[in-house]
């Protein structure tokens, strides 16, 4: 390493001492550059870079806690400085949550978002000032509001009459706003938004009503027309209670499906139809009922009701009774004149009569109980309809052998679902949706075949095509081992051939040597010279260290010969 860098030092050594003044100069300002980049780059990295979320600090806890949880909420990174003044990272950031606060009602009170007119200049008229204050509201509409999510770009325009002496003459103040919806937003069709916006800039404009404010789509639609917004809030609460209805069909159908698939397997029970209907409409019931008193419950432990229950109590019973005996009254005229009574009714003025009188004033109780419920949607009717296909099996005749049609299509056997299976089927759906036959639920299955014209094709087209890659495969074993015992036996042959072909020339040889060497002694015996090749001489002398071999190590020479002929 220490080499690497003295070599290192030499180099640039070397190449400075090259270089001219100018070259030198150039580099020197480079690094200077270098170091004032640098130094500026820690200087900017160190200056604080978040920014006041509102100019001034939030006094009430609770406002602080609901500011802080709506932020959570909405994702926005922030910090909590002294005296509770909230910071965000950047303005951007800071002008889009200050939108959603003044959205949501969550601005403190007394909180002034113009601080911009706190600085006094003796330069600047009562007009500049009216001018700079509606300009500076516009700009900051314009940024709340752009600050949203669903807002590609807006444009904001603030009337703010002069004030008028009489407030019959004063004109109000009016505000007009086009939006233009980032791509894929629902800003147009989404109400609440609107009146989200249409609530920032009320909040945002003093004097502002609703009924002077326009807000428009890039189209000229206008927006916040919720008078005439009836249909399509009609529209809207259809397609959400049908959104609804869907999603509870859907929950029943995953439910009943999962139950019959487990037991009739995915491709026999392939579809489930359910139709629920449901009254959406809200309903405010008030119910006075009046029932028996029960003296003595019921007893669970008894097979048979042992209560006893009385239509009243009595609370209090009031009887009188009225005796009357003796002559009846016949009152006469004035003294001198004879009455006014008939003759028949005057020959019974001297008769005894007796009356008695009885009256009886009882007053019952009864159990009264008055409920006031509130009905929300709830469901009238449910149906399900499900068909359960049976069995399809294959024919095997007595051998165990695959019955094949003559058509060339492997036949099958249906078997059919029995009729007590499908009424368990049944029951099963019946206890899954809650089955109520009071308010007409139905529950239908099924047992009808599917169309498998196309399975079964592909079935037997893949059942004798195996066949016939197992016939091929057979074939191709047999040809195979017919080719491998041919091969053997001509193996077999050839080494019998070549065997005898080197017994042949083996002996030849021998005899050939034989009559050679009979040939040399009868010549040394003669004291004739004979001339013998190199390879002759060798093969003479191996002759004979064979010889003396097998007659010092017999038993070797002899396992070796063994060896040879076992090998051949």
């Amino acid at each position: 390493m220490n080499d690497w860098l003295k070599k290192l030092t030499e180099q640039a050594r070397a190449l400075w001492s090259k270089w001219t003044i100018t070259q030198k100069l150039i580099l020197g300002g480079i690094v200077l550059a270098a170091i004032v980049a640098v130094f500026v780059l820690f200087r900017v990295s160190s200056a604080p870079t978040m920014v006041r979320l509102l100019g001034t600090p939030i006094k009430s806890e609770d406002e602080l806690r609901l500011i802080t949880s709506r932020l959570d909420s909405e994702g926005i990174a922030y910090q909590v400085g002294e005296g509770n003044v909230l910071l965000v990272k950047d303005e951007k950031t800071s002008m889009r949550a200050r939108g959603i606060l003044i959205r949501e009602d969550l601005i403190p009170k007394g909180t002034d978002p113009w601080a911009i007119f706190d600085m006094e200049r003796w330069t600047i008229t009562d007009f500049e000032r009216n001018v700079n204050l509606r300009r500076a509201i516009t700009q900051a509409v314009t940024n709340h509001i752009e600050a949203l999510d669903d807002v590609d770009k807006a444009n904001v325009s603030i009337v703010m009459p002069q004030k008028e002496l009489f407030q019959a003459d004063q004109k109000p103040v009016t505000a007009s706003v086009i939006l233009f919806p980032k791509p894929g937003s629902d800003l147009v069709q989404n109400r609440k938004k609107i009146e989200g916006i249409q609530k920032i800039l009320k909040f945002a404009i003093e004097g502002l009503a609703d009924e002077n404010i326009a807000i428009t789509d890039q189209g000229g639609n206008i927006l916040n027309d919720f008078a005439n917004l009836a249909d399509f809030d009609r529209l809207e609460k259809t397609k959400r209670e049908q959104k609804l209805v869907q999603e509870l069909e859907t929950q029943y159908r995953a439910k009943v499906l999962q139950s019959l698939q487990q037991i009739y397997t995915t491709d026999r029970v392939r579809d489930l139809n359910i139709k629920i209907d449901m009254d959406m409409s809200k309903k405010f019931v008030k119910t006075e009922e009046f029932y028996p008193v029960t003296i003595k419950p019921r007893n669970p432990r008894s097979p048979y009701d042992d209560s006893v229950i009385t239509p009243s109590v009595t609370r209090s019973k009031v009887e009188t009774t009225t005796e009357w005996q003796g002559t009846g009254f016949n009152p006469e005229g004035p003294a001198g004149a004879e009455g006014q009574t008939p003759p028949a009714y005057k020959d019974l003025q001297n008769m005894q009569g007796k009356m008695t009188q009885k009256s009886t004033t009882q007053n019952e109780e009864i159990n009264k109980r008055n409920i006031d419920e509130e009905r929300s949607p709830s469901i009238q009717r449910v149906t399900v309809s499900v068909n359960i296909d049976g069995v399809w099996r294959w024919k095997y005749d007595p051998k165990g052998r695959l019955q094949v049609l003559p058509q060339g299509g492997i036949d099958r056997d249906y078997q059919a679902i029995p009729g007590d299976e499908l009424k368990q089927a049944q029951s099963l759906i019946q206890d899954a949706i809650g089955y109520n036959r009071d308010r007409g639920d139905s529950v239908t299955v099924q047992n009808i075949r599917f169309d498998r014209s196309g399975q079964f094709k592909n079935e037997d087209a893949e059942y004798f095509r195996k066949q016939q890659l197992n016939q091929v495969i057979l074939y191709s074993l047999i040809g195979l081992a017919v080719l491998m015992i041919a091969f053997i036996v001509f193996r077999i042959f050839s080494r019998e051939i070549e065997r005898r072909r080197r017994i042949q020339e083996e002996k030849r040889a021998i005899e050939q040597s034989m009559l050679r060497e009979n040939a040399i002694r009868q010549a040394e015996e003669q004291n004739i010279e004979v001339s013998m090749s190199v390879e002759e001489r060798k093969r003479l002398e191996l002759q004979e260290h064979a010889i003396n071999m097998a007659k010092e190590h017999p038993e070797d020479v002899a396992q070796l010969i063994r060896t040879w002929i076992r090998e051949e």
